[in-house]
């Protein structure tokens, strides 16, 4: 939030695809829980930023089916999360998850944002970089 970093974690769980019509896309139903720890910064707002806050989200994850495509490895998710705190940055209970990245099959690398899309002020939101590692279970 704001240049100011913190430690945070994800669990995330991604299912087998399924078709968008008769195109070459795909969508995958898409968990995660996460964390994100807490930091001691002033702002002018009455929430704070100190309470660590966890989430779970549920969605899907969009991306092409067509192996031969130069942009195969890139996806976009987008989930509607719950949080146990809401703080400055994650001012309600209620968050939109989005995640624009690249999955490779056992690595991935995204960047994420978290935020309630100005459903409710203060809305400066949490955005991340993630670095992934999958295993087929």
């Amino acid at each position: 939030m704001d240049s100011h970093g913190t430690n945070t974690a994800f669990v995330e769980a991604v299912f087998a695809p399924h078709a968008i019509g008769n195109s070459r896309y795909t969508w995958s139903p898409d968990v995660s829980a996460g964390w994100i720890d807490g930091r001691d910064l002033t702002r002018k707002y009455s929430q704070t930023t100190r309470p660590s806050v966890a989430l779970v989200a549920a969605g899907a994850r969009l991306r092409t089916s067509d192996e031969s495509a130069w942009f195969y490895p890139l996806f976009f998710s987008f989930q509607l999360a719950g949080t146990n705190h809401a703080t400055q940055a994650l001012s309600s209970h209620y968050q939109f998850v989005s995640t624009l990245g690249l999955q490779f099959k056992h690595v991935s690398f995204g960047i994420r944002h978290i935020s309630n899309g100005g459903l409710h002020d203060p809305n400066s939101g949490e955005t991340m970089a993630l670095v992934g590692v999958g295993f087929d279970i």
